[in-house]
């Protein structure tokens, strides 16, 4: 192996080790992670873990951005490329539904709001927070929008309305989990249908 070919190498296998820590994070969450099951999983010892993130909350917070990432391209980017109005809104809300389909036995992100929002301020509860206003700032932005083109009321609160789709959007996650996702998805459409209802002009 010449020095060229070292960077892609590492780079791969710190995608390799963060794949595999995303599917354990699924099943037992940020806090649940182990250094010594991943590790096993991806055939290394730990000290060859550690030689790619520093410290295991550092793994942690590069697993949330990565996970991060992945919600921001399966979501969000379609959504974006809509054109303004509540046809943007609605694309947003219809793939994060798809999102809570696939992610139905467990969702690193979800989870992680629940880990950490009771919690002392740390750096992994800072990334939390950071992402999940981010994620409800481009949800009011959208509305925002909507409201320019005549989609929706003049006078509704954006930042209430997203408000009000995120909280429906947890309850999907929440109940996919525990009543099995085609009844969570059912009630979650009918409640999100009544919503927009509501704010139509």
């Amino acid at each position: 192996m010449n020095a060229a070919t070292t960077p892609g190498k590492g780079a791969a296998t710190r995608e390799l080790i963060l794949e595999h820590a995303y599917e354990l994070a699924r099943q037992d969450g940020l806090e649940g992670l182990s250094i010594g099951a991943l590790a096993l999983g991806v055939g290394m010892s730990k000290s060859g873990v550690f030689a790619h993130f520093g410290s295991r909350e550092d793994l942690q917070l590069a697993l949330l951005d990565a996970t991060g990432k992945r919600f921001f391209d399966f979501v969000m980017a379609p959504a974006i490329k809509q054109p303004r109005g509540l046809q943007r809104v609605r694309t947003l809300v219809e793939r994060w539904f798809e999102w809570a389909r696939i992610h139905q036995s467990g969702c690193v992100l979800v989870s992680a709001v629940a880990e950490y929002d009771g919690r002392d301020d740390s750096p992994l509860r800072t990334r939390v927070k950071q992402q999940q206003s981010s994620w409800r700032s481009e949800m009011a932005r959208a509305i925002r929008l909507a409201m320019e083109v005549g989609d929706l009321r003049a006078d509704l609160d954006p930042d209430l309305l997203a408000f009000e789709i995120y909280a429906l959007m947890l309850g999907l996650h929440h109940d996919a989990g525990l009543f099995g996702f085609e009844q969570a998805s059912r009630h979650a459409h009918a409640a999100i249908d009544r919503l927009f209802a509501s704010y139509q002009p």
